[in-house]
């Protein structure tokens, strides 16, 4: 174990070559970061997120009661035995050659069918007053978070910005397992990956003494992501002309930072400032890296919240300006649907078939697809 542990601390690696691990040792006249002092993250992980749950519990959900969000999630598909086996058992997205033959099958027209998948598969989407409660976690943290760091940018090195960095790896390691349980949006993979390149981050700017950049870089982010969470719970609170308003405060502020702050400032001072300073070792390279990994997630993100905006702002001429819109936010868990789906869906005609019907095959009675256990669904 000690082998692999000084394999894994390697000197070469880590720090420049005329700086040991001995020379970041505390000292009465100076304090660096130690590398021990992030093992604390992990426990504490777990506690940022038990803490969630206790807030969304008892603070963030009386808070989104009394601004009249509905717990009920979106509208459920009426029960059909046969659509909800094909839906459970083959694909939760049927092809237009099994849309006709269920049509056939069930004397349904096709985009009743279609209608019935969309809000089958919208049924397992958590409810607004769910996304509220997530939101607020976040904006509380984040506005947290954020004026606690920001105040020390200017400062050295003290046991405070130890604790913002703890923290904040912290709170991005709950978030990198809670993924897997909150709301599941399009953008997962992307969002996975921002989170490991954030720890990854963190960790190395610690370690590496560099926690005045990793400062800046910290609250960069959490800036606009303030904006962000609390721009959603006002569109989850149907507050549209506030809404309004921080969207185009989050994008002003999203944009001037992550492209233009970040890449003139901190990248510029990453990769040529400290070259000409330390020179490169590995351990700088795997750094900047990472660094430029961000910059392209925020050039991505940039052009997802530009396109929301022109979105927004075409249909805006016809109607409502909502850039935040539940359904049709580029990031958003629930499926856009069409206008005339946003009232119940007609009730469709169905009728008994026998097992030959429509040249169903008489083992199974379900024009080839799959059986139901029964000719057809009760009326209803």
């Amino acid at each position: 174990m000690a082998g692999i542990l000084a394999w894994f601390w390697n000197e070469r690696f880590w720090l420049p070559h005329n700086v040991t691990w001995a020379d970041l040792k505390n000292t009465d006249e100076a304090t660096f970061p130690q590398a021990e002092d992030l093992y604390v993250a992990c426990p504490l992980a777990f506690c940022i997120f038990m803490i969630r749950l206790v807030f969304e519990r008892f603070i963030a959900r009386p808070c989104a009661l009394g601004l009249k969000i509905q717990a009920n999630g979106p509208q459920k598909a009426q029960p059909n035995a046969i659509l909800e086996k094909v839906f459970t058992a083959i694909t939760k997205h049927p092809d237009e050659k099994r849309l006709e033959g269920l049509s056939k099958q069930l004397d349904w027209d096709v985009r009743t069918i279609q209608r019935w998948f969309r809000q089958r598969r919208n049924q397992e989407k958590p409810s607004t007053l769910a996304r509220f409660c997530e939101s607020m976690w976040r904006f509380t943290f984040y506005l947290y978070i954020f004026t606690y760091g920001v105040r020390f940018l200017k400062k050295p090195l003290t046991v405070d910005i130890h604790y913002y960095y703890i923290l904040e790896l912290s709170f991005y390691l709950s978030l990198l397992f809670s993924q897997f349980t909150d709301i599941r949006r399009k953008d997962f993979l992307i969002m996975f990956l921002h989170h490991l390149a954030t720890i990854t981050l963190i960790t190395f700017s610690y370690v590496n003494n560099m926690a005045r950049v990793g400062t800046l870089v910290m609250c960069l982010h959490d800036a606009a992501d303030v904006l962000m969470e609390v721009a959603k719970m006002a569109n989850y609170a149907k507050c549209q002309r506030l809404c309004n308003l921080l969207f185009v405060m989050f994008a002003m502020v999203f944009i001037s930072s992550r492209l233009g702050v970040y890449p003139v400032w901190i990248l510029n001072t990453t990769l040529f400032e400290s070259w000409e300073i330390v020179g490169p070792y590995p351990s700088w390279w795997v750094f900047n890296l990472l660094l430029i990994l961000l910059q392209f997630l925020h050039s991505f993100w940039s052009y997802l919240i530009v396109k929301i905006a022109c979105r927004a702002i075409s249909r805006g001429k016809v109607g409502k300006w909502n850039p935040l819109h539940v359904s049709k936010d580029d990031r958003s868990d629930i499926e856009s649907s069409s206008d005339e789906d946003n009232g119940p869906p007609p009730a469709p005609v169905q009728k008994h078939y026998n097992s030959t019907t429509n040249g169903t095959n008489k083992a199974h009675g379900t024009n080839g697809y799959l059986s139901a256990g029964a000719p057809c669904p009760d009326e209803h």
